[in-house]
């Protein structure tokens, strides 16, 4: 089944009311396959889009959503990552235009060896848009 079918859950996990997971299209597909008009409504939406174009390996949709003054001249993703999951620790407003979002993507690489991504992530938004500025790795 694609990714983007209606009835793929999404890569993110987030989930309903009554804990069931969202499929990709009520969830990040949103966000990701109609950028234009349908904007990430906070900073944790933005962060688990991006989770998911990571997943997805969308470079696109990755620079188009990093704060221009920080923004990579391009993105390359490891071969043979496979993303296994995505914990969101807290996601912390600071006013209406700025946002922290503390989370733990898991991965295990090409050599079959697992790894964790621990990242505090901050978030602005510019113009109605938010968008990803940096973050601070933990251990």
């Amino acid at each position: 089944m694609s990714p983007s079918s209606a009835s793929a859950l999404c890569h993110c996990g987030r989930t309903d009311q009554r804990r069931r997971p969202l499929p990709y299209a009520q969830c990040c597909g949103r966000h990701i396959d109609h950028y234009e008009g349908c904007p990430a409504p906070d900073a944790e939406s933005l962060m688990r889009s991006r989770y998911t174009a990571f997943v997805r390996e969308d470079a696109a949709y990755l620079l188009a959503t990093w704060q221009a003054a920080r923004r990579p001249e391009r993105l390359s993703f490891e071969p043979g990552v496979r993303w296994l999951g995505l914990q969101v620790r807290a996601h912390l407003p600071q006013g209406d235009d700025r946002a922290q979002v503390e989370f733990i993507a898991r991965q295990r690489d090409a050599t079959g060896r697992a790894h964790r991504l621990h990242e505090r992530s901050r978030f602005v938004r510019e113009a109605g848009r938010w968008y990803y500025v940096d973050g601070d790795l933990y251990g």
